[in-house]
């Protein structure tokens, strides 16, 4: 994540809503209507400009101060996966994160997209993160879920469980505990205590149920603590959540991606936030998805974008992040 500088003035944010037939125009619009998220920066929404000043208008709230248009919603209907709905949220990320890079706002928050959606749509990525990697050629990100009780960052994400474990190499560890250090600091804690999850029952019980710990994730740990960060481990993920929710760790780092969501999900289903490590601008997303079901209804909560763009604020306007030494 690139630090705004010196760049004066409050964050300025922008948001892709989302795919247009999902929860995400709703939430976007509801959460931009409370007078403490307006006041978090200047805020843009990217989207179809039609389709946010009608939906706005059916909630009963006012439309954006500032629309980018992008993606065209006329065919989508509210509830009705199709690829028109994929295109328009694919459209919406693509122009958000154009303007985030030529410098005219600090950082995204992106709406939710449906996957199938996106893929009945031609593209391939399996989610928000490959899709901003490959837009941004920036191949090493980590997904980060931010909530006030834990923040967790992942090693892998969308992948099967046995390449998941495969993948938990002391490099791809290692640069997780920096890439998760950098952003948890970046969040307001200078000197972050990073607990470090194993990818076997009790740690591996000495080799009894697994040697990934003593030859990949552990290894990774001591790199980690030798250049000045505060990681210990690797710990029992059954006590390790359990420790940071009681406030002993500010970041977890886990293995693979249910290792790190339940526990996530369990602390706040709908109020957690999603941050991508790695990019060069900030990134934070709901970490809920379409809701195809509600879509429409004006039932969707908007708290989760609210927080989304809390954070994104803190961390546009964060300054760039000195090394672990150094802290």
């Amino acid at each position: 994540m690139a630090a705004r500088g010196a760049a004066p003035g409050p964050p300025r944010l922008i948001v892709s809503a989302g795919d247009p037939a999902g929860i995400g125009p709703e939430v976007t619009l509801r959460a931009l209507a409370r007078p403490e998220v307006r006041a978090l920066g200047e805020i843009a929404v990217a989207g179809d400009a039609g389709h946010l000043r009608r939906t706005a208008q059916a909630l009963g709230v006012p439309p954006p101060a500032r629309i980018e248009p992008a993606g065209d919603a006329g065919a989508v209907r509210p509830g009705v996966l199709s690829p028109e709905g994929g295109a328009a949220g694919v459209a919406a990320i693509r122009r958000a994160v154009e303007l985030v890079r030529s410098g005219a706002y600090d950082a995204l928050v992106t709406g939710p997209i449906n996957k199938a959606a996106v893929r009945m749509a031609g593209f391939p990525w399996p989610g928000h993160t490959e899709m901003l990697a490959e837009l941004t050629g920036i191949a090493d990100v980590r997904m980060l879920l931010v909530t006030d009780r834990l923040r967790v960052v992942h090693v892998t994400t969308h992948r099967s469980l046995r390449s998941a474990i495969d993948a938990a190499t002391r490099d791809r560890v290692l640069r997780t505990i920096e890439l998760g250090h950098e952003g948890v600091r970046r969040l307001g804690r200078p000197r972050p205590r990073v607990g470090v999850a194993s990818v076997n029952p009790h740690a591996g019980e000495g080799g009894l149920f697994g040697d990934e710990e003593e030859r990949e994730i552990g290894p990774a740990v001591a790199a980690a603590r030798a250049v000045g960060i505060d990681a210990t481990g690797p710990w029992p993920p059954d006590t390790l959540f359990w420790r940071a929710a009681r406030g002993e760790f500010d970041l977890v780092v886990a293995m693979y991606h249910d290792q790190g969501h339940i526990p996530v999900k369990l602390g706040g289903f709908d109020e957690g936030v999603n941050v991508t490590l790695g990019l060069p601008f900030p990134r934070a997303s709901v970490d809920h998805g379409t809701a195809f079901d509600i879509a429409g209804r004006g039932v969707a909560r908007w708290q989760s974008m609210a927080a989304a763009l809390r954070v994104a604020a803190q961390l546009a306007a964060a300054p760039a992040d000195p090394s672990p030494a150094q802290a």
